[in-house]
C-alpha cells in the first residue's frame, strides 16, 4: 500500500523553525523511489542534526549500496531540533524521512549509525516521534526492526531494551544479507511474525538480537553470564569485514547538502583499519585488519566524486592516512592532476612519524596552506609508551622544525588527559612541549608569528581495547589537572599568546564512559535522562551533567552499582564484561596481556606495527579469515590529463 508524503502538512509549518532548509530534502544525488515498486524498505538515521549527520560517510555509503538494488528502497532521517520536535508533537507529525517525507514507522528497518554513545537520547526522541514503542518488547509486526550499527554498536548493551538488533563492523555486505532475509520472510507471508524474522537474522551469526540473550548478575553487581535463550542462536556474534575495498568504491554519488554542514568536502576512504596498536583507540582495534584501496581506485573515486558534486576540497580519510603504503604516489598523482585548478587536497590528523615535507607540499600545491595537525596524545615520553604511541619528544620537535622551516606558521597538537598511570607531571609536560614547539618554530623560521594550538580531550576507556579494564579519571580530578596545565601555559609571557589552549571539562567524558562500558541496567538511566528533557547530549550547550547524575541515582537506586562503579572502577581479568559475547576478532587474553604490558613498573612495553613486523597474535586475521592488505601495487595515477 502506497505511503503518502507528509510534506503537504509539514511545509506550512517550516517558517516557524530555525534552519527550515534542513527538513526539505531534495539534495543533489538524493534518491526517491516508488514505494510500491520495492519489497524491502530502509530508513537510515545518523542520530544528530542535519549539519552533522549528512556528511557521515557510513550512512551515505549504505544509502547508496541499498538504493542500487531494484527491490530495495533507502531513505534518510536526522534528529530534529527541539523547536521542530515541539511543532511535530503539536501537529501530530511523526518522524519523517528527508527524501520523500514518509513516516519512519512505515519502513521495514529503522537503521541507526552510532559513532558516539551520546546520541542515544536522540534515538529515543526519534522512536517516540515516529510512534514506535521505545521498548523492543512492546513492538508489533507493524513496527520496523530497529537496528544499531557504527562503532558504538560494539557494545550495544546500554540500549539493548530499545533496539531489536545490532550489527558489528562493516555494513556494505551485511545490509544486503539482512534485506534478503526480510524479503524471503515477506514473500512467504511473514510466518511467525516479528520473532521469526529476528530469529532468522540471529541464527545467521552475523546479527545480534539482544532479546534472545539473558544476562544474569552476581550479588555484587558484576555480570555472572550472558547466554542465548533461544535454540539455534549462537553464543557469540561476529563482526563483518569487507576485504576487497576496491569492489566497494562508495560513495559514487555523494550527497551535496542544501544547508551548511560540518564538512564541506568530498571524502575518500583510502584504507580501512589500523595496526599501530594505540592502546586507547577503539577505532584502531575494532577495524582490524588494514585493507588498502589501490592507487587507481582512489584516483577514480576522486575524479568521479568531484564531477558528481562540484566540491573543491577532497579529504583522503582513514585512521592514519599517511600510513597508506602508496601515499606519496597518491599525493603526487593527484597533485599533478589538479595543479592550477581550484581543487585542494587534505589529510586529516597526521602521525608525527609518518609526516614528511614532500608529502605536505603535495597537499598544499594549489596555495591552500592551512595549519598542520598532529596527535602525540601523551605529554611525556613515558606516557606515550604506556599508550603505545611510539613517538618521542625529539620526533615531534624534528617534525615541527621541518614544517616551520618550510613556511608553515600554525601547528595543532592533540593530547588526552586522564590516561592510565598518568601523573600531574605527565600533564604539565604538555605545557613544556608546547613552549619548545614555539621556541623551535621561531628559531628555524626567524619569525615571531609562530602559533601552536594545544587541544585536550579526556580519556574514556572503550570496549575491545587493552584499556577496557582501566579506571577512568573522575571529572573533578580531570578538571584539576586541566587547571594546572592552563596555568602552566599562561605562566610565561613570552609564550602564552603564541599557544592556543582548547579543552573539554571532565563531565561529558564521565557520561560517555558510563554509556561506552555500561550494561543493560544503564538503559534505565538513558530513558530517565530522555524523559527529563535530555536531547543532543553531544552538544555542550544541550548537555547537562547534573541531569545524568540525578538519573543514575534514581534509576540505579535498587542496584548494587552506581555511576562510579561503571566509570572510575578498575576491572579484574575474571570479570565478565558486558560485550564479551560480541566478537571483534580480538583475542581477550591478548588484550589483557597488552594491558599488563602498559603497566610494567620498569616502563611500558611497546608493540610494533604488525603491518611491517611479524604477527603479534591479536587474533583477528586467523579468527576472521582475513589478512593485512597493503601495496604497493606498482601502478601510477599517470598518464592523466591535467584538469
Amino acid at each position: 500500500m502506497t505511503v503518502e508524503s507528509l510534506f503537504p502538512r509539514l511545509e506550512a509549518l517550516l517558517p516557524s523553525v530555525q534552519k527550515p532548509i534542513q527538513y526539505v530534502g531534495g539534495e543533489l544525488n538524493s534518491v526517491s523511489k516508488d514505494w510500491d515498486s520495492v519489497s524491502v524498505r530502509w530508513a537510515l538515521m545518523y542520530p544528530d542534526a542535519y549539519e552533522v549527520g549528512l556528511p557521515n560517510q557510513g550512512v551515505q555509503i549504505l544509502y547508496e549500496v541499498l538504493n542500487e538494488r531494484d527491490h530495495i528502497l533507502a531513505e534518510r532521517t536526522y534528529s530534529v531540533w527541539p523547536d521542530m520536535e515541539q511543532i511535530m508533537r503539536d501537529n501530530a507529525i511523526p518522524q519523517f524521512t528527508l527524501d520523500s517525507h514518509r513516516p519512519v514507522r512505515a519502513f521495514d528497518v529503522f537503521g541507526l549509525s552510532f559513532s558516539t554513545e551520546l546520541g542515544y537520547t536522540n534515538m529515543l526522541t526519534a522512536l517516540d516521534l515516529a510512534g514506535i514503542p521505545l521498548h523492543a518488547v512492546d513492538r508489533t509486526d507493524e513496527d520496523p526492526i530497529v537496528l544499531a550499527g557504527g562503532h558504538a554498536a560494539f557494545n550495544p548493551e546500554p540500549i539493548a531494551d530499545f533496539i531489536d538488533a545490532a550489527v558489528l563492523g562493516d555494513g556494505e555486505e551485511i545490509v544486503l544479507a539482512i534485506s534478503e532475509v526480510i524479503r524471503e520472510w515477506k514473500d512467504e507471508g511473514r510466518p511467525g511474525g516479528r520473532d521469526e524474522v529476528l530469529l532468522r537474522l540471529a541464527k545467521s551469526g552475523g546479527v545480534y538480537i539482544p532479546k534472545f540473550f539473558t544476562v544474569d548478575y552476581l550479588p555484587d553487581g558484576r555480570i555472572q553470564r550472558v547466554i542465548p535463550n533461544r535454540q539455534g542462536v549462537p553464543f557469540r556474534t561476529a563482526k563483518h569485514t569487507v576485504m576487497d575495498l576496491d569492489a566497494w568504491p562508495y560513495p559514487k554519488k555523494p550527497l551535496v547538502p542544501l544547508a551548511e554542514t560540518v564538512h564541506e568536502r568530498f571524502s575518500v576512504e583510502i584504507f580501512r583499519g589500523c595496526t599501530r596498536g594505540c592502546r586507547f583507540c577503539q577505532a584502531g582495534m575494532i577495524t582490524r585488519p588494514v585493507r588498502e584501496r589501490s592507487i587507481t581506485t582512489i584516483g577514480d573515486m576522486v575524479d568521479n566524486g568531484l564531477k558528481q558534486t562540484g566540491f573543491e576540497e577532497v579529504g583522503l580519510l582513514s585512521l592514519s592516512s599517511a600510513d597508506h603504503s602508496e601515499i606519496a604516489d597518491v599525493a603526487k598523482g593527484l597533485g599533478d592532476r589538479y595543479e592550477g585548478s581550484n581543487v585542494s587536497l587534505s589529510l586529516p590528523s597526521t602521525r608525527v612519524d609518518a609526516f614528511n615535507i614532500t608529502l605536505a607540499n603535495e597537499f598544499s600545491r594549489n596555495g591552500r596552506r592551512s595549519g598542520l595537525t598532529f596527535a602525540p596524545e601523551g605529554g611525556s615520553d613515558r606516557m606515550r609508551k604506556v599508550i603505545n604511541k611510539m613517538v618521542t619528544e625529539e620526533d615531534l620537535i624534528r617534525t615541527v622544525s621541518a614544517a616551520y622551516s618550510h613556511g608553515w606558521r600554525q601547528v595543532k597538537l592533540y593530547f588526552m588527559v586522564g590516561l592510565p598511570t598518568e601523573t600531574d607531571e605527565d600533564v604539565l609536560a604538555i605545557a613544556a612541549l608546547a613552549k619548545r614547539v614555539i621556541e623551535t618554530g621561531r628559531e628555524v623560521s626567524g619569525r615571531r608569528d609562530i602559533r601552536c594550538t594545544v587541544s585536550i580531550g579526556g580519556f574514556v576507556p572503550k570496549p575491545h581495547t587493552p584499556f577496557q579494564w582501566a579506571s577512568q579519571l573522575g571529572a573533578e580530578e580531570t578538571d584539576a589537572r586541566l587547571s594546572k596545565l592552563a596555568a602552566a601555559i599562561r605562566s610565561e609571557k613570552g609564550y602564552a599568546k603564541a599557544i592556543g589552549f582548547r579543552y573539554h571539562d571532565g563531565k561529558p567524558g564521565i557520561i560517555e564512559g558510563l554509556l561506552s562500558r555500561g550494561d543493560r541496567r544503564v538503559g534505565r538511566v538513558i530513558e530517565a535522562v530522555w524523559r527529563d528533557g535530555g536531547r543532543f547530549d553531544g552538544w555542550s550547550e544541550h548537555f547537562s551533567y547534573d541531569r545524568w547524575v540525578q538519573a543514575c541515582e534514581q534509576a540505579l537506586a535498587d542496584e548494587p552499582v552506581d555511576l562510579a562503579w561503571y566509570t572510575t572502577r578498575e576491572r579484574e581479568y575474571a570479570e565478565v564484561l558486558p560485550w564479551d559475547h560480541l566478537d571483534s576478532g580480538l583475542d581477550r587474553d591478548w588484550l589483557w596481556e597488552d594491558w599488563q604490558d602498559s603497566l610494567e613498573e620498569d616502563g611500558a612495553i611497546e608493540v610494533e606495527d604488525c603491518r611491517w613486523t611479524p604477527c603479534f597474535d591479536c587474533g583477528v586475521c586467523p579468527q576472521m579469515g582475513t589478512e593485512i592488505q597493503t601495496g604497493p601495487t606498482g601502478k601510477k595515477l599517470l598518464p592523466l590529463s591535467v584538469v
